[in-house]
């Protein structure tokens, strides 16, 4: 086991370089960087009538476009700009935003707890409903609830969760007026009292969280149904059931166990995966300040350090909750050998 895992921190370094490496190479051939659109701004506020490096149709002398070049960075060559980076992100320095002047710690641990609140949510109610739906769909499977539930699970499945938090904006947020449209908490939420503060936030999530969930019920359920019908099926079970045990003995303590491997394996991935992805849509759609948000404005402005700064940060945990996941096999079943 020791040996598996230092084989698989070993192997995180090579994958983590190839990303980094892949998406810089990337970035240098890609129109509009933030030289380009620095002079692209002080243009905009010269022609506006304020003061700006431009002069008329002169454009931007060569000693001032050489200055903005060192304030990017971009006055070293691109190998050497590369090392630097890849030596700052070994003692986990992630850079400073060009655009918004913070370090990329401090935006990420800004926009995190929108996030959280976002991937918790998603998660929790996912699981919570879809494994005791995929138990139930596999009990009666073949019957009238199974297969009504599996068209509304798969419709759900089908509609795309950003065209569902329209839907759910205009219907309930605008022509109803039952969910604010906007925002995690409401202006006077510093106002509050305690319990009014949950209750304000929890009006608030309704909405984005409903989008988020609907679509991510499907494939939960269906693997739930799908192992406990492998599992039922199994001779060990005809054997328990011939020694007399109850449908709930053999469900519970013989068949449970069993069919959840795979459900529990993909716990960590599922966990972590709620955070980070997957809230882009909506987090814009509903103006929430989370994650997702941060990482599309970062690449629509070209905001470097953040780009390959959240990248980074992303990769290695997702790198490290696969391993987790591989993990957790050996803890569910240890009949599983890594050898």
């Amino acid at each position: 086991m020791l040996s598996y895992i230092l084989k698989r921190l070993l192997l995180m370094i090579p994958t983590l370089f190839g990303v980094l490496l892949l998406t810089f190479v990337v970035i240098q051939f890609v129109p509009g960087g933030p030289v380009e659109q620095y002079l692209a701004e002080a243009k905009a506020s010269s022609g506006a009538g304020g003061e700006s490096i431009y002069r008329g149709g002169k454009g931007v002398d060569e000693k001032r476009l050489a200055e903005i070049k060192a304030l990017y960075g971009f006055d070293k060559p691109a190998p050497e700009r590369f090392w630097l980076m890849i030596k700052s992100y070994l003692s986990f320095d992630l850079g400073k935003s060009f655009f918004q002047h913070k370090p990329v710690w401090d935006l990420v641990k800004e926009k995190l707890p929108v996030s959280i609140s976002l991937g918790l949510w998603t998660f929790f109610i996912s699981y919570l409903i879809s494994i005791p739906l995929g138990i139930a769909k596999a009990v009666r499977a073949g019957s009238r609830f199974d297969f009504f539930t599996t068209l509304i699970v798969l419709f759900g499945y089908a509609i795309p969760g950003f065209v569902l938090g329209v839907a759910l904006l205009v219907v309930f947020g605008g022509q109803l007026q039952w969910f604010p449209l906007r925002g995690l908490t409401s202006a006077n939420w510093d106002t509050l009292s305690w319990g009014a503060k949950i209750a304000d936030y929890l009006w608030h999530i309704v909405l984005p969280v409903t989008a988020m969930v609907l679509g991510s019920f499907a494939v939960t359920t269906m693997l739930t149904k799908n192992a406990f019908l492998e599992e039922i099926r199994k001779h060990y079970v005809t054997t328990a059931r011939a020694k007399g045990l109850s449908e709930k003995q053999v469900l519970y303590k013989h068949v449970f166990r069993n069919a959840l491997i795979p459900i529990v394996t993909g716990f960590p991935a599922a966990f972590i995966g709620a955070f980070f992805t997957g809230s882009l849509l909506i987090e814009t759609l509903f103006s929430l300040d989370g994650l997702g948000l941060l990482s599309y404005e970062s690449v629509i402005r070209r905001d470097y350090p953040v780009v390959l700064g959240t990248l980074y940060l992303f990769t290695l945990i997702g790198l490290v909750t696969k391993l987790i996941s591989d993990l957790m096999y050996v803890w569910v079943d240890p009949r599983v050998k890594f050898e």
